[in-house]
């Protein structure tokens, strides 16, 4: 490893309104390392990317790129001088070609108009370059998410950047688009491309990456080679402390579950189906009972979750709650049988940003008492301030814009804003998606104490061990069908689980 770091920063400072998200953060990246950014949500990993790329001015400290102090004051001028950022969310054009999106802003021209045949054989040059099989001609959106973002890595490549955030590129991915990307950035790598990597998949970190800079409460922790920091070690730095039951968390124990739950179903559903979203499925869930729902990505977990809540129309089929036939034909229906869901997409589909965390928090329990009927503010404050208080949410104000809460406390508004309702069946499409490994014990802790004292709940998740430590029963989809539902009898292990989900079977 080369000993001058690309990319320097030393007592970087960034402060907000009533908050220090930085306090005099070091940070190096190496050409040619992939580097780990890690942290809680809330920790400075968001706050230190957009310093890095000119999105916020630095309030103090100095930032050093290529050996030559400089002062990014823009994204505009942090990708000219070498720094590329990949998001989460692809932000290209689906609408236009690959070349287009590769070039976009770039064109090659000739005699003052666009050479298309020259940005089209460039773009093939530079997708044939990390070995990707695309079309450049082809519109983006024809290509799946996976493939958008290395395009979106290739576009960064292509202006020369001396260094690449990549910032929460595989949430979204399933494991061979995750081993595809993952074979790219070793290309870039070995051309002496320094990588910042931040994901919350800790497995993936270990896989992937050098070295790791661990950030707390906005303050530097630590900078470890991966090799040298197990990941036990590795969140207890992040969270401050020694959590008890950690290594059950890192080795992919699970906790000892009570014994099957017996009595009558809350919700059964009987051959409930949505053409072109998921075939017929019965399933029934029982007060105290965790239902957990695995499966690839699409393959149709969210969509029959979304039936159980009226969120989207079934066209056969019927569902019972507490042995009526019940026909939910909207949310509100659903809300007022007691039954919450929260939805994957927690930006566009669950928190309203330009909100704050009281009026996140009270929403569906103002739709359910019907708008002639408001809460009154001391209403308002005092079922707020319980749940603040009950899921640790911070910082504790409730009238801070809930866009500016980290994602974890984000997720925990979102949880909130459903309890609040009493609901009998609580329905979570990936609650942890996203957020820092502290957050995630957190929630899967509520869950579970949820479940004792008699909630139904109906939990979904891309992550097989997370689902077999809360679930009593799984069911598996794949397809858009569900093919299996299986005993959590504490022999289930992830490998049966996916073999089921790859027969398409129960064996």
């Amino acid at each position: 490893m080369r000993q001058q770091p690309v990319l320097e920063v030393r007592g970087i400072r960034k402060e907000f309104p009533g908050v220090v998200a930085l306090d005099g953060v070091d940070f190096r990246l190496f050409p040619g390392e992939v580097h780990a950014l890690m942290g809680e949500n809330g920790a400075g990993k968001s706050t230190l990317i957009k310093v890095l790329t000119g999105v916020h001015p630095s309030d103090g400290g100095d930032m050093v790129l290529a050996g030559e102090r400089v002062r990014v004051a823009g994204p505009l001028q942090a990708q000219q001088a070498g720094i590329s950022t990949v998001y989460q969310e692809v932000n290209l054009c689906p609408n236009l070609s690959v070349a287009e999106n590769i070039f976009i802003g770039r064109e090659p021209r000739r005699f003052g108009l666009i050479d298309w045949a020259a940005m089209r054989r460039r773009a093939a040059e530079l997708v044939r370059e990390l070995d990707l099989d695309v079309d450049v001609s082809a519109p983006l959106n024809s290509y799946s998410i996976a493939v958008q973002q290395l395009v979106a890595i290739v576009r960064a490549v292509d202006v020369s950047a001396k260094v690449l955030i990549l910032d929460e590129p595989t949430s979204s991915l399933d494991r061979d688009e995750v081993r595809q990307l993952f074979a790219v950035m070793r290309r870039l790598r070995d051309q002496g491309v320094a990588i910042l990597f931040v994901s919350h998949f800790l497995d993936q970190i270990y896989e992937i990456c050098d070295r790791m800079t661990v950030l707390r409460n906005g303050r530097l922790e630590g900078e470890y080679l991966t090799s040298e920091l197990n990941q036990v070690e590795l969140v207890s730095r992040m969270i401050g402390a020694e959590l008890a039951g950690l290594d059950q968390l890192g080795g992919g124990k699970r906790r000892e579950r009570t014994a099957p739950v017996r009595g009558a179903a809350f919700l059964e559903a009987d051959r409930l189906a949505r053409r072109g979203a998921v075939e017929p499925y019965d399933l029934d869930i029982r007060p105290g009972e965790v239902i957990g729902l695995a499966g690839l990505l699409g393959s149709g977990r969210t969509e029959a979750a979304r039936l159980l809540f009226g969120a989207d129309q079934s066209d056969g089929g019927t569902i019972r709650i507490e042995g009526a036939v019940t026909a939910l034909r909207s949310p509100r229906d659903a809300i007022a049988h007691g039954i919450a869901f929260c939805s994957e997409n927690r930006k566009t589909e669950g928190l309203v940003g330009e909100l704050t965390v009281r009026e996140n928090i009270v929403l569906a329990l103002q739709a359910s008492r019907g708008w002639l009927r408001p809460l009154s503010r001391t209403a308002q404050e005092q079922y707020v301030q319980r749940w603040i208080r009950a899921l640790d949410i911070r910082p504790g104000d409730p009238e801070a814009l809930v866009r500016n809460l980290s994602g974890g406390n984000q997720q925990k508004v979102l949880l909130a804003r459903w309890l609040i309702t009493d609901p009998k069946l609580l329905i979570l499409d990936e609650p942890t998606r996203g957020i820092d490994i502290g957050a995630k014990a957190e929630i899967q802790k509520l869950v579970a104490n949820l479940a004792e004292d008699g909630m139904a709940v109906l939990f979904i998740s891309a992550e097989l061990e997370e689902v077999l430590r809360l679930s009593h029963r799984i069911g598996v989809l794949r397809d858009h069908r569900m093919v299996a539902q299986l005993d959590n009898d504490g022999e289930l292990t992830p490998e049966r689980v996916m073999a089921t989900i790859a027969s398409g079977a129960q064996e």
